[in-house]
């Protein structure tokens, strides 16, 4: 039996086990029409949002403090954070893509909602023969998802260490969603240092807020099997890894229970995505062309400068986060944490 595949199973990864939005799932199956090259250029424009909105999310919730925690003081937090996809990142024209064997059908638009975009089919396409003959096969380009927010999720855990020193894990065992939605783990580190004490030693209790300097790293592995209109091949999949890289600098104040702070800092985020397997691709009105491994992603999404503003509550054992980030896409995180020390 064909299985159809979209973004709505691809989506699981960054919701972490939030899965509902998996339930109605597009034919992204249909991309794999033509040829891996245009396959490739169809999928990196239907997932474009995906692959920024994740980046930034990697990248986020980190800390909402530069104080840094005392020896052995420690805490555990989840967070979660939501990418706003602009209004320019909800759909992509097919004649912008440098398509070789693809085009719109007679009469039909050439626009196609992106992962993100308003769920609705998009223009209808029709495959081109090398020769430049439209071949009478058709297909629409997938729907979206119908919201326009990327969500991600963070897990970590902290422990103070002696100079002012935190480091934060971020860690989470492969967890299977099922055979529709995939794998997904996650792996990362960071590392936080308060400045003031470093240079200043206790005179830096002169200055009324504290400074830190901090830099993580976190991977999102996330595999997927595939049976696109292919039943005697049974090795397809997905394999994709998701990787964000942040620096940032830290102002913070506080204020009894309430810590307000502020920061700003470069992040980098790629996407290394491929389509293993063996597949066979429509290429004229009864001819299909069979590819190895067809479609390879590697790209850098996000390579830029952030800034952040959010705060801190603290309730005895309890702590609570909120913050906002703008950069390529703005971002909202926030989240709950347990644990002793700042």
């Amino acid at each position: 039996m064909k299985k159809r595949y979209s973004l709505k199973a691809l989506i699981a990864l960054s919701l972490l086990g939030l899965t509902q939005t998996a339930s109605a799932q597009q034919d992204v199956g249909s991309l794999f029409v033509s040829g891996p090259a245009d396959a490739t250029k169809l999928i990196n424009a239907y997932l474009d949002p995906l692959y920024k909105g994740l980046g930034q999310g990697l990248t986020d919730g980190w800390t909402n403090t530069a104080r840094a925690k005392g020896f052995l003081k420690f805490d555990v937090r989840f967070s979660v954070s939501g990418a706003s996809v602009p209004t320019s990142a909800r759909s992509y024209d097919v004649n912008a893509l440098g398509l070789s064997n693809i085009k719109p059908a007679l009469g039909a638009s050439s626009i196609g909602p992106t992962a993100f975009g308003d769920d609705q089919d998009g223009g209808r396409m029709e495959v081109v023969a090398n020769n430049g003959l439209r071949t009478g096969r058709f297909f629409n380009l997938p729907k979206g998802l119908g919201f326009h927010t990327v969500p991600a999720a963070q897990i970590q855990a902290t422990l103070g260490l002696p100079k002012n020193i935190d480091v934060t894990l971020r860690a989470m065992p492969k967890i299977k969603f099922g055979s529709d939605l995939g794998s997904l783990s996650m792996i990362g580190v960071g590392a936080k240092i308060e400045v003031l004490p470093l240079i200043m030693g206790k005179a830096d209790k002169l200055v009324p807020v504290d400074v830190a300097l901090f830099a993580g790293f976190t991977q999102y592995k996330y595999s997927l099997d595939l049976n696109i209109d292919n039943v005697a091949n049974s090795d397809q999949r997905i394999d994709a890894k998701f990787n964000g890289v942040n620096i940032d600098a830290i102002v913070s104040k506080k204020i009894a229970f309430f810590t307000p702070f502020a920061s700003v800092g470069y992040q980098t985020s790629n996407t290394n995505l491929k389509a293993l397997g063996t597949y066979r691709f429509a290429t004229g009105t009864a001819s299909n062309a069979t590819y190895v491994d067809p479609i390879s992603v590697k790209q850098t999404d996000i390579d830029g400068i952030k800034g952040s503003i959010g705060f801190q509550l603290k309730f005895g054992f309890f702590k609570f986060y909120t913050s906002y980030t703008q950069s390529k896409y703005s971002m909202f995180n926030g989240g709950i944490g347990l644990g002793i020390g700042n």
